[in-house]
């Protein structure tokens, strides 16, 4: 099936912003969700950060209606979040995990709101996991905590009754590490050929809004790569 209209949650990110461009060279309407607006986007539908959860879903589902005036989109890509570190014993445990909650969870949780309303029958919804939430994360507790919850909303959003139109497909995205200019900034001496492209994760979610090689919804799907050769491997 062809594919006309997609929002990508946190596009003005590293991978977000390479969804975008990839989406647009393919001739595809494109919104943006993020704090900041992204000029090759046909839309900004920009979060204000300071707000409640409640009112930050309140105010993304109203600006995305206006943006969308009616229309149904085919995909809701959802690559938002950050990382940070630190076990219970740190001293920004609760700040980091608090951070890592917002930035990941409540973005998720916004992105079924949205699907809910605006994305087509049969349509693709997918979210920010991490394969390494899939294991105990000690060096890393709020991350892994955020990023479980978004694997369980995953499984949630797969079932019936979920509020999901119709033929829906929920997919969580499980990374390992993304070929980003920061990665490669804080860890120069990395072994960079583990490290999963984002041209091969845009095409993926291309493919997948097409309808073609996607996984089933609830799956975990997590990027393995080694000798720049990328797999996926699902659960």
């Amino acid at each position: 099936m062809s594919v006309a209209r997609v929002l990508i949650y946190g596009g003005r990110g590293a991978l977000g912003a390479a969804c975008v461009s990839y989406f647009k060279k393919q001739q595809v309407w494109v919104g943006c969700i993020d704090m900041k607006e992204n000029e090759e986007a046909d839309a900004n539908i920009v979060v204000t950060p300071d707000a409640d959860w409640q009112v930050q879903h309140k105010l993304v589902l109203e600006k995305v209606a206006s943006a969308l005036g009616g229309e149904k989109v085919d995909a809701i890509i959802n690559v938002a979040g950050g990382w940070a570190g630190g076990n219970s014993a740190s001293e920004d445990f609760i700040k980091n995990s608090e951070l890592m909650w917002k930035q990941t969870v409540w973005s998720s949780a916004i992105t079924a709101a949205i699907a809910s309303q605006h994305l087509k029958p049969g349509g693709l919804v997918t979210l920010p996991g991490a394969n390494a939430a899939k294991e105990g994360t000690p060096g890393m507790i709020g991350y892994g905590m955020a990023k479980a919850a978004v694997h369980q909303l995953t499984k949630s959003l797969a079932g019936e009754k979920s509020g999901l139109p119709e033929g829906s497909t929920a997919i969580a995205l499980l990374p390992i590490t993304l070929d980003t200019p920061m990665n490669r900034k804080w860890m120069p001496k990395a072994d960079t050929s583990t490290w999963t492209p984002l041209s091969f994760i845009a095409e993926s979610f291309y493919q997948w809004a097409k309808g073609e090689q996607r996984p089933k919804s609830g799956s975990l799907v997590s990027l393995v790569t080694k000798n720049n050769q990328t797999t996926l491997e699902i659960s």
